[in-house]
């Protein structure tokens, strides 16, 4: 009885850590996936004719508006508590709080496997992703698994005594809240993102060689003016029929369904359209502002990727003004890219970058290349040379340099 409780227990904080710990490598990617849910909640609602759904909806718009706090936090719970039951400490009240966790989990990832929005979970950020539907049997069985901690929690003994059992519990503390400190001042030690040094964007851009494409039938719906008979028929049946010749039936509707799902059939990096001034493109003759072919083929670039403008009085403005001082007796071609160019040419101008050149790009894209909220990266001919985040413009100097 007592080893298969312990089995259980181990077994149970171990997962606890390793989700804590991959998530809190990328605390905004979690903080993204959250957004992505209350938006998708929202999106229901709306339409729904739930009573409460106007106090919802203004319920997740405020949580949304504080996702990177709730990531930050729910990471470093999930750590703490996976530590808290390898310890044996504090039983009665980790076994009630992740047995909470693991019903509000649960309504999170079934809602997910029933709607298929959003179709990953995050469960394990973007190092490991699992469907919704490995997703919610997972915690369906997590959830059986703590609620036989909580009943049983009494055969389970501290592995040290308190006092040590306390500082062990404060130093994952602070090891959970100093990881995530890490990453977003850094970015993630461990980078899961097809941005990751050393990958060629052209490349991420294109759906991989070995992808299965999703499998859909249509089925068309002709309706009898006469009778208001309808038939629902394949595109076999459909051809065979000849209905099309009776003119007493008419076309109603098409219906497309998903019969199977594809596999790894989505490029990897998605929306990257870089867009600039005006330009005549070489090969067409036509003028134009998409200028990504152009970015990618270039010999040596620099990319400063900004999910949100910084403050003029930002303590990094001198490095980055370093760098791009350097780039230019270099001759490497450097430009900030924000979802809105304009504002970004004009603020940097201010800030005494002269003659600074913009593009704009999608918000969600410059998300999942920039994971810290200002983000360099130095391309050659489209394959990313390095990437350092604002705290790291020093070291990206010494790379131009070389």
């Amino acid at each position: 009885m007592k080893i298969a409780i312990n089995i259980i227990r181990i077994f149970v904080g171990l997962l606890f850590i390793f989700s804590g710990l991959v998530k809190a490598n990328d605390p905004l990617g979690t903080a993204y996936k959250m957004e992505e849910y209350f938006e998708v909640w929202n999106r229901d609602l709306v339409s729904g004719s739930f009573f409460l759904k106007n106090a919802l909806i203004n319920f997740f718009h405020f949580l949304n508006d504080h996702t990177l706090f709730l990531s930050i936090t729910m990471n470093a719970f999930e750590i703490i508590a996976g530590a808290a039951l390898l310890l044996g400490w504090r039983m009665k009240l980790f076994s009630w709080l992740l047995l909470i966790l693991m019903i509000l989990f649960t309504i999170l990832t079934g809602y997910t496997y029933k709607t298929g929005q959003p179709t990953n979970c995050g469960c394990f950020g973007d190092c490991i992703k699992i469907t919704p539907q490995f997703s919610f049997y997972k915690d369906v069985l997590l959830s059986a698994l703590i609620l036989i901690i909580l009943f049983t929690r009494k055969y389970i003994k501290p592995l040290f005594k308190p006092r040590m059992n306390t500082a062990v519990m404060f130093a994952v503390t602070a090891f959970s809240f100093g990881l995530q400190w890490y990453s977003l001042r850094y970015l993630p030690p461990v980078d899961c993102l097809p941005f990751k040094k050393g990958n060629n964007i052209p490349d991420k851009m294109k759906v991989p060689a070995n992808a299965v494409p999703d499998v859909f039938e249509t089925r068309l719906v002709y309706e009898n003016i006469n009778t208001n008979e309808k038939k629902n028929m394949s595109q076999d049946e459909f051809n065979s029929s000849k209905i099309w010749e009776d003119s007493t039936w008419k076309w109603d509707t098409t219906l497309t369904k998903l019969v199977k799902k594809g596999k790894n059939n989505e490029a990897p990096i998605r929306g990257f359209s870089l867009v600039g001034p005006t330009i005549v493109d070489t090969l067409t003759g036509k003028e134009t502002k998409e200028v990504t072919s152009t970015i990618l083929s270039l010999p040596q670039v620099l990319l400063f990727f900004n999910t949100a403008l910084p403050r003029k009085t930002s303590s990094w403005k001198d490095d980055l003004l370093a760098v791009y001082t350097e780039a230019n007796k270099k001759g490497i071609p450097f430009y900030f890219v924000y979802s809105d160019r304009d504002s970004a040419m004009r603020l940097y101008s201010e800030l005494g970058f002269t003659n600074a050149e913009a593009l704009s790009l999608d918000l969600t894209a410059i998300r999942t290349a920039a994971r810290s909220n200002q983000t360099l990266y130095l391309l050659k001919q489209g394959n990313i040379a390095g990437k350092w985040s604002y705290a790291e413009l020093d070291d990206a100097i010494q790379a131009i340099v070389r």
